[in-house]
């Protein structure tokens, strides 16, 4: 007799038989976030709980199901992509905003008294737990956190994924994992922690020097990092170590235990030990396994601004894969140049063609994130996109916006460059200027040391918002290397917390990406990376300046070129010579021809 639920084919199935089961577990409330047990951006397949069951497939956005009501929160870069697949789902849009209740404010208001919200511990965030909890509390709501609903309902799970873990090369690697680590034991000590538990999967990346593939775009592996004084105890599928690996963990005092031991090895710890969390990156679920005499530090990862804040060296190699993927760019667009008007050219032609030149590239691994190509209306959805049901054939006139990224051995990759198809009209170009203006302003920007990062957001709008217009994700976020394309802690976004950790440091990478939306018209955006320096002291203190990073040129058949001043068309000159100057010798034939008639001066 086979037991196994039926593989459940539409929303409204799976909606169905969840409500079946809260209601057996007396569960009224159901919150479904869009997280792993690292809370990561990406997740693996096993995890895609909300995807799953709501049929939305951006990368973020909170669920939430009772008897009679289902609402997927989202933000503005996904309310036409999530309005289109939700559509007959049952499941509510709802506009995430800084007027809206979000996801977890809407259950403390709606659930009813004495009810019960249910929620998958292990995936959700400490600081969600601390705040939801005693809010649920004062209407006699319990939260419960320790069923996972989905085992039960999600019949066809994927199985967690089992790619090896190998070691960065060490011609990419500025510092040892030992000398790692012992800067990771002295900042414990100053925070007064005796261990550090380490649930996200790139602070454990970085600070061993390894990486893996268990995750599309990122560079990582599944696993839980557990930091002593004397030991460190790496909690992941012992398959996934080769043997000479293994012995080179050891020798750094680096022992293996099973992925999911990882509460045992909580539970062993002594009382008394001083256990450093950020709040942040763990969990409710696994917090839960400590036992009651382990004292709780809460405070930020001494990991995430060591992290953040690359050293010459590695910004060194991060000039070098810019040039890499600049070259794979110009190649990419000479391509698309040649052949429009002569074959069928789609949305996912893009995306094939500008992954193939960059994996002829030296040092290139994979995508760091899922290209976006969007023609005319479609890119007003920031995230979109194309698919094989779905997407548009580049023909006609109007603006294609192409935002793509490479992981490199030395360093990943972010840029978003406009392109003219025909004739883009006026209003498409005047767009496309004032962007420009955004970025341009943004880059030559120079800034005293310790300001907060969403302090520097106002600076990339001006030129917009003097036109009264505006977007409504933030400007800039943190790139790592060979890590998470998406990494703090510095945002610039001025509804970001500009609390102390956002202060701009030398050597962090970051994004300066202005945009605009018309729904159902056209989007633009325009991006490069950049890395925070130091300029000088002088009578008022320190202050810091970006170095440009991204090399590719910006297609000036999208701008009006009247509407910048003569400062902006220097900035735009000076970067066009160096682009040349820095690509010509990486390029040959059609390719090489595109970059010089692309950088000419205005």
């Amino acid at each position: 007799m086979n037991n196994q639920s039926p593989v459940l084919s539409t929303v409204p199935q799976r909606l169905q038989r969840m409500r079946s089961v809260m209601q057996r577990e007396k569960i009224d409330a159901l919150l479904v976030p869009s997280a792993d047990p690292h809370l990561s951006e990406y997740l693996p397949g096993h995890w895609q709980a909300r995807q799953w069951l709501s049929g939305f497939q951006g990368s973020v956005g909170t669920l939430v199901v009772t008897a009679d009501y289902a609402g997927l929160w989202v933000d503005s870069r996904y309310w036409e992509q999530a309005a289109t697949e939700l559509d007959g789902s049952g499941i509510q849009l709802v506009k995430a905003g800084p007027d809206q209740p979000d996801a977890t404010q809407w259950l403390v208001e709606h659930t009813p008294q004495g009810g019960v919200v249910g929620v998958d511990g292990e995936v959700l965030a400490l600081t969600t737990a601390q705040w939801l909890e005693p809010q649920l509390h004062k209407r006699d709501v319990t939260l419960s956190t320790q069923a996972d609903l989905f085992t039960e309902v999600w019949s066809d799970r994927p199985a967690l994924p089992a790619a090896p873990v190998y070691e960065h090369p060490e011609s990419y690697v500025s510092l040892k994992r030992n000398q790692k680590l012992g800067q990771l034991r002295e900042s414990l000590g100053d925070m007064n922690s005796d261990a550090h538990l380490i649930a996200a999967l790139d602070d454990i990346a970085w600070l061993l020097n390894l990486r893996g593939s268990d995750i599309a775009y990122n560079p990582l592996f599944l696993a839980f990092l557990l930091i002593e004084q004397h030991t460190a105890t790496l909690f992941v599928d012992r398959s996934k170590i080769a043997e000479p690996l293994r012995r080179s963990l050891e020798a750094d005092g680096v022992e293996l235990r099973d992925y999911a031991s990882v509460s045992q090895g909580l539970g062993q710890l002594p009382t008394g030990t001083r256990l450093l969390i950020d709040p942040r990156r763990v969990t409710i679920g696994l917090i839960d396994h400590l036992p009651s005499g382990v004292v709780q530090v809460k405070g930020v990862s001494p990991i995430e601004l060591s992290k953040a804040c690359k050293p010459e060296q590695d910004i060194k190699h991060v000039r070098h894969f810019m040039e890499q993927d600049g070259a794979a760019l110009c190649e990419f667009f000479a391509w698309l140049e040649s052949h429009q008007g002569k074959c069928t050219i789609t949305e996912l032609t893009i995306d094939e063609q500008i992954t193939a030149a960059r994996a002829r590239r030296e040092g290139f691994v994979s995508p760091s994130f899922a290209t976006i190509a969007a023609f005319n209306s479609n890119g007003a959805m920031p995230h979109y996109r194309a698919t094989q049901e779905s997407h548009a054939v580049i023909e006609g006139d109007g603006l294609l916006l192409v935002d793509s990224g490479g992981q490199y051995l030395g360093g990943t990759t972010d840029i978003t460059r406009m392109v003219a198809i025909g004739t883009p009209g006026i209003e498409q170009k005047q767009d496309c200027t004032r962007v420009l203006k955004g970025l341009i302003a943004l880059s030559r920007a120079r800034f005293p040391r310790g300001i907060r990062a969403p302090m520097l957001d106002a600076i990339a709008r001006a030129p917009l918002w003097s036109e009264m217009v505006d977007y409504g994700h933030g400007t800039g976020h943190g790139v790592g290397y060979f890590l998470n394309v998406h990494e703090g802690p510095q945002s610039i976004a001025f509804r970001a917390n500009a609390s102390e950790q956002t202060v701009m440091r030398p050597g962090m990478i970051t994004s300066i990406e202005p945009g605009t939306y018309r729904p159902g018209r056209w989007g633009v955006r325009i991006e490069n990376l950049v890395a925070t320096r130091n300029v000088g002291a002088g009578d008022f203190g320190t202050f810091l300046d970006f170095e440009t990073l991204t090399l590719c040129p910006i297609d000036i058949r999208c701008l009006m070129i009247d509407m910048l001043d003569a400062r902006e068309k220097a900035w735009l000159n000076e970067y066009h010579r160096r682009v040349f100057e820095r690509l010509a010798p990486l390029l040959e034939r059609d390719a090489l021809v595109w970059l010089e008639r692309n950088t000419q001066q205005i």
